[in-house]
Formats: C-alpha cells, structure tokens, sequence
C-alpha cells in the first residue's frame, strides 16, 4: 500500500515540484491520472500549497491532491495570454516591492494593490534601495495619497537601512510572498533576510537603474526564526485576472464618490451630479487615477466575462455527455 504524505511547495519548475515533507525536502511530479484527466476538478498546485502526495523513496513522489487555499495572488497567465496563472498561495502579506529610482511607478503600483488585497492576503509596500534615492520623501507623499490604509517602509537590503522595521511582519508562524517587477532588488532583499547568499542578484545598468532579471522560479524559503518567504521572478507584466474585491479596496475613494453621484446610472462623462467629474475638476481624484480605474475595471470584467463564457461551454457540454447517458439508460430499459 503506497504511503500518503502531506508537505507544502517550496518550489515550482516546468514539470516538477520541490516539496517540504516532516522537514526533508523531496521531488514530485503531478499524477497524470487526475490533474491531466478530462475532467480534472484539482487546481494545479503553485508554491505554499499544501498538497498530498504518494511517497517514493526512490524517486520523484506523485502529488494525488492540491488542499484547500486561504489566499492566493493571481494575474492573467503571460505565456498564453490568457487563462488565470496562480502565483503563490497560503500567504498572510504580501510584500510589494517598487524601487525608489528610476523604476518608481505609481500606476503599477496601483495594479499590484488591486491584486494584492484580491488575493487575501495583507499588502505591505517596501520601497526599496533607499541607499540611492532621491526625492524619498516627495516619493513617500505621492504613495500615501493612493495607498490608503496600507503599512509602507522604505528600506535598503545593501546598507540595512530600515530592515528591522520589517520583523513585525515575517513572524515564525507568518507567510510573505514578495511581488515586484524585473529590478527592484528583490534578490538582495531575500538574501539579506535569509542572512546568506542563496539568491543570485544582478548588477544595475547605469543607463536607465535597471536592474537585471536575475530570479526565474518561485521559491519558498524558511527563515531561522521559521517565517516563510516566497521569492517570485520579476513580473514584466501584470494582467489582471478577475479583482472585484480588491478594487473595493485599493479604490475605495473613487467608489465611494460613485456612490454620491446624483443617478445611479452616471457614465461619469459630464452628467450633472456627477462627483467623479467635481473631484477631477478640484484635484481631489488625478486624471492618471481615474484612467488607471477605468483600465483595471475594465480588464476585470474581460476577465469575469471571458471566463463566465468558458463556463457555460463546460457546462454544455457536460449535460450533452449525461443526456448522451440517460439516453443509452432508457433505451436498454433502466432506470432515471
């Protein structure tokens, strides 16, 4: 009889899993017969996901079962261009990373936001490389205005700047994914967390304070004092899935002024009571904002509806197969 274990991923390549089972780390693959069957109901497991796996001590173990998630953080998948890519899961933050140089953006920062509270996790921004900065805090100014409510710490893992105020967060019973784009540090962060150099870091081109895209799996690692951090690869792009919720949140200036406009219909495009259009005019809400609403609203109900769609084929299609059944049923005289 095979044993069945539990572990957690620790890492995700192409075809294979890194899992933590009772402290040792082994290999595993899917088992084709159930995630690669027709009607597969598991989800694909990501890195922090709790899995039951059959356990082979001579080679790569089989995942039967990925277990039930408490957060996940998501993005339209990049390789195919559509499709939902779960990027981690069973985290409690959810570190967002942007650089205070060249590579500081407040519209990407607003779309990792959007997606950080939809994931049910905490989003904490760690404005990195303060060793560098300038503006700091002109910079620090422009992220309260459209973060509301949101813990922010602005650090430098090559001077050790700030460090310190992040161990309220990676507590021993506490997961952290870290998010950010292709640059930010996020290698040298992980390491000097981690006290070791287990993380490649690249240089900065002196052209534009880029920095290179050095980390290319997520990967989970487990602090001396036992808090969990994932590291992911620099995101180039971040589409977004379905984020409802999350823009209830990260917007929740912009919704609440669309609550007080006079018609519950307002398009917001010159209606009079429109409070959208009042907070434009008198630089309560910024153009820049309102647009990068529109867009991430708009993304998010492509999402929902391209997937609402996908449903109803898999829907029909499954009552062709059971009317095609009860069909056969009837005509050799069984029973409905």
């Amino acid at each position: 009889m095979k044993e069945i274990m539990n572990g957690f991923i620790t890492a995700v390549h192409r075809e294979r899993y890194e899992v933590r089972v009772k402290g040792e780390d082994l290999y595993a693959r899917l088992k084709a017969g159930i995630y690669f069957a027709v009607h597969c109901e598991e989800e694909f497991p990501t890195v922090g996901d709790n899995v039951e796996l059959e356990y082979n001590p001579l080679g790569d173990c089989l995942i039967i079962k990925t277990l039930e998630r408490r957060s996940a953080f998501s993005r339209k998948d990049p390789d195919v261009g559509m499709g939902e890519q779960i990027v981690a899961a069973n985290f409690d933050y959810v570190f967002i990373l942007m650089s205070l140089n060249f590579d500081f953006n407040l519209k990407r920062l607003e779309r990792y936001l959007t997606a950080s509270w939809q994931s049910g996790g905490q989003p904490v921004i760690v404005l990195t490389k303060a060793d560098i900065a300038e503006d700091t805090h002109e910079k620090m100014k422009l992220v309260n205005q459209i973060a509301m409510g949101v813990d922010i710490r602005i650090v430098s893992a090559v001077t050790g700047e700030g460090m310190e105020k992040l161990t309220e967060y990676l507590a021993p019973d506490k997961t952290t994914v870290f998010l950010g784009s292709s640059g930010v540090g996020k290698s040298t962060f992980t390491n000097y967390l981690l006290g070791k150099e287990l993380m490649k870091t690249g240089e900065i081109r002196e052209d534009d304070s880029k920095g290179h895209h050095t980390t290319t799996h997520r990967q989970l690692f487990v602090m001396d004092n036992g808090s969990r951090i994932i590291d992911t690869p620099g995101m180039r792009e971040l589409g977004m899935w379905v984020v409802d919720d999350g823009m209830d949140v990260s917007f929740s200036d912009i919704n609440d002024l669309i609550m007080q406009c006079r018609f519950s219909n307002c398009t917001h495009n010159g209606e009079p009571g429109c409070a959208v259009v009042q907070a434009l005019e008198d630089g309560t809400v910024t153009e820049k904002r309102w647009k990068n609403y529109q867009k991430i609203q708009k993304e998010s109900r492509f999402q929902a509806a391209k997937e609402s769609r996908q449903q109803a084929v898999v829907r029909k299609k499954s009552n062709k197969k059971k009317q095609g059944h009860f069909s056969k049923i009837n005509e050799t005289g069984g029973e409905w």
